[in-house]
């Protein structure tokens, strides 16, 4: 069997925070929080990282990450083409944003041929959260039966603004029943709130939210692909500038019409990531404080 490749979505455009989030250093060696991440999934056995970023954008990835870690894990790069569109169907004029996270896994179809981790290159997920993916991908998966890693909601939020999760409910067999990706969710003492219809509605702190971190074989770029241009041609219609579709949802559709199943797992560990610039500060001072308690080396790679 095809050991497990971890897929990190680093093509995003930073917009809330102003910059490529994906490589900015919060280590005090300026390691960015991907370089964290790839660590953990070595650990936890994964031998191959695919990139999913920008063409533009690999010398800065090079400089900052992959020339560091090349001698310690296979490194393969997949570009999100915004012309990579069904056929028939070009780029309207002007548009200059992604079409989503749904869009850039299918951008490593033709590299990934077995089963695979997917996470976001802006979020820190815990060792644990690898390690429990890791059994997952090499004891459990197969086509139409992938996987997630959820957190609780109130451990994913934000003291700096709004943030967007996919909130989840399970069936009696710990399976993913429905998920819903619910935009501007914040903080509201020990629980959450969001917006609906200009209204701020209760959330539960200990909800279930999905943080982008799944378990597939290469079944889901064939399921995917179909979900995306189902959704994008008309979409592109109705909003040709911002229109985007997202993984919870090409997810939540496929369980909807039982195509596949997700198995539940959960981390012991606590996320956190950089949504905005102010959250970096606290993400900085964690860091540190995980390689002063011998978490991380204070060299990943020596």
């Amino acid at each position: 069997m095809t050991k497990p490749t971890l897929v990190i979505l680093a093509a995003g455009m930073g917009s809330r925070y102003g910059g490529m989030k994906q490589i900015d250093g919060v280590g005090n060696h300026g390691e960015p929080i991907i370089e964290f991440s790839i660590y953990d999934a070595k650990e936890a056995g994964f031998e191959q990282v695919v990139l999913i970023i920008k063409r533009e954008h690999e010398d800065a990835f090079r400089s900052a990450l992959t020339d560091k870690i090349a001698g310690s894990i296979d490194v393969k790069f997949a570009y999100q083409d915004i012309e990579d569109l069904p056929e028939g169907m070009t780029v309207p004029a002007g548009r200059i944003k992604p079409w989503g996270t749904t869009h850039a896994l299918l951008a490593c179809r033709n590299i990934v041929d077995g089963p695979f981790a997917i996470i976001n290159a802006d979020d820190f997920y815990g060792k644990d959260a690898y390690k429990v993916i890791y059994n997952f991908l090499t004891t459990e998966a197969a086509d139409d039966h992938y996987a997630m890693v959820g957190y609780p909601c109130g451990n994913t939020l934000t003291d700096h603004g709004t943030v967007t999760r996919g909130v989840c409910e399970k069936d009696e067999n710990g399976n993913l029943k429905k998920i819903v990706e619910v935009q501007k969710i914040a903080k509201k003492g020990d629980g959450a709130i969001y917006e609906e219809d200009g209204e701020w509605v209760p959330l539960a702190g200990d909800a279930l939210v999905s943080m982008n971190f799944w378990g597939f074989t290469p079944k889901i770029f064939e399921e995917c692909r179909e979900v995306f241009e189902k959704y994008i041609r008309s979409a592109v219609i109705e909003n040709p500038q911002k229109c985007e579709h997202v993984i919870p949802t090409a997810v939540g559709e496929l369980v909807k019409n039982n195509k596949c199943t997700v198995k539940v797992l959960s981390s012991r560990d606590k996320w956190f990531g950089v949504t905005y610039r102010e959250d970096k500060p606290e993400v900085v001072a964690k860091i540190q404080e995980m390689k002063d308690l011998g978490i991380y080396p204070d060299n990943l790679w020596e």
